[in-house]
């Protein structure tokens, strides 16, 4: 990126249209004598730019005549977004007004900024960190509440303290280690192989867990795709067109109404969720079918979570006291879910619930019991699958915040396997000094996450992503 923080940059800081508000935001060593050089007063009373203060007043054009009634003010550095002194000028939004406002602060003085140079600035400044500004472009990007939810926690600085303090530890076994070598005839307390093993397994053994979140960050800024799977006239068409509020899906009591898939977006509580209702698994009588069974089976190696609808009316009693699935597709749709998170739905309850659920053969798998007639039955099962995507991969409910985006999962990546191959240095007997390496190699890829070792091709990459005026 060929910029310098030397550069007072100026660019429109509201999305591209009209609106009732435009604002183009001013930053840099220059920002005061450019505001100033636009900017005509309304007060008597007017001195000077009082910080942190609306001022109202003219806007001038390029031609010093009067473009706009606005509001104006200036903020300085270092308690600013960029650590700069910055003035913002909001004007109305009309689409001419702000482009106008925009090009009298480059003909007074300031330059047009590039894609994320004003938050590149605050990072160069020591306003945020890496994880912070890239936690700036999720937010204005997010599509959903959720991912709003966890960009404000990485915005907090939640995940680049996780690391830091990790990359602390790292930093302390180094030292040890570099007292071991120096100091090899001395007693070094704490240094035998086992105890440092145990410690390194510790850092690992963290990062694995801030490594379960970034399936949670993809399912949040990308959206999770389900797959509704089970027998024929299980009640899939039915429960999507539950969960979508809609007849989306052609619903009938012929066995192999659904041929091909079906796909919707819906919204789980703030959750975005593609729906994909598949054909029921089954020895298809005919070619059209066949094709339309082979794309269930395709869908199902693409799912984030699958929900297995059993059909609780064709079951009965009998099939939630089974010690096996009685059920040929469910047995597939479980042995080709391998990892996938899976919900079982036992449908059609209304027609029996069993006095035993969940049936037996369902062991590790989260179940709930629904029909599609009934809404607060079909809000749980929307519950309960919503909370199956937010799980950490053991299950668990996620921590709030640790949900590395996939620059920083590489990083966090990176760290463990070089602590993974230290581990193995350790346990085979290898010397100390080639422990220190792999040490610093690992704090290094750690450091990446919040930007203090990241190469500028790599911070180029980064802020080209964002909106010019952020």
């Amino acid at each position: 990126m060929g910029n310098t923080t030397r550069d007072t940059i100026a660019a429109i800081a509201t999305p591209p249209g009209s609106g009732g508000i435009g604002i183009v935001r001013i930053s840099g060593p220059d920002a005061k004598q450019v505001l100033a050089r636009m900017f005509l007063p309304l007060s008597s009373r007017f001195e000077n730019f009082r910080p942190w203060f609306l001022h109202r007043g003219r806007v001038l054009d390029c031609n010093d005549e009067a473009l706009d009634d606005v509001l104006a003010v200036f903020m300085p550095g270092p308690r600013s977004f960029t650590g700069e002194d910055v003035a913002e000028i909001h004007c109305h939004g009309g689409a001419f007004i702000v482009q106008a406002v925009l090009e009298s602060a480059v003909r007074r003085g300031a330059r047009q900024a590039q894609k994320g140079e004003f938050s590149r600035r605050a990072f160069i400044n020591g306003r945020m960190d890496l994880s912070q500004a890239e936690a700036v472009a999720e937010l204005i990007a997010a599509p959903s509440r959720e991912a709003l939810r966890y960009g404000l926690n990485r915005l907090d600085g939640l995940l680049a303290r996780r690391t830091e303090a990790l990359r602390a530890k790292l930093e302390e076994l180094r030292m040890q280690v570099c007292v071991a070598v120096d100091f090899p005839e001395d007693e070094v307390e704490g240094m035998d192989a086992p105890t440092f093993s145990a410690a390194v397994e510790n850092v690992s053994a963290a990062l694995r867990h801030l490594l379960k979140g970034s399936r949670r960050a993809r399912v949040m800024q990308q959206g999770a795709v389900v797959v509704l799977a089970g027998a024929v006239n299980a009640g899939k068409s039915s429960l999507m067109n539950a969960l979508l509020g809609r007849n989306r899906a052609l619903v009938t009591d012929i066995p192999g109404t659904t041929r091909d898939f079906l796909e919707e977006v819906c919204d789980l509580n703030g959750l975005p969720v593609r729906l994909t209702d598949t054909a029921g698994l089954r020895k298809a009588t005919e070619s059209i079918e066949e094709l339309g069974v082979e794309r269930s089976r395709q869908k199902l190696v693409e799912a984030d979570a699958i929900v297995l609808v059993l059909d609780g009316g064709a079951l009965g009693e009998a099939g939630a006291t089974a010690e096996v699935c009685p059920e040929p597709a469910a047995r597939e749709v479980l042995e080709m879910a391998g990892t996938t998170p899976v919900l079982v739905v036992w449908n059609k309850c209304d027609l029996c619930m069993p006095q035993k659920f969940p049936p037996s053969w369902i062991q590790n798998q989260t179940c709930c019991a629904t029909s599609a007639f009934s809404d607060t039955q079909v809000e749980d099962m929307a519950e309960h699958l919503r909370a199956l995507l937010l799980a950490e991969g053991d299950g668990t409910a996620g921590e709030e915040g640790l949900a590395p985006n996939v620059r920083q999962t590489l990083a966090l990546e990176a760290a463990l396997a070089e602590l993974t191959a230290l581990r193995e240095d350790v346990d085979a007997g290898r010397s100390y000094d080639c422990c220190a390496v792999r040490l610093d190699v690992a704090a290094a890829h750690l450091a990446e996450v919040t930007g203090l070792s990241s190469p500028a091709e790599v911070l180029d990459r980064v802020f080209s992503q964002f909106c010019i005026g952020k």
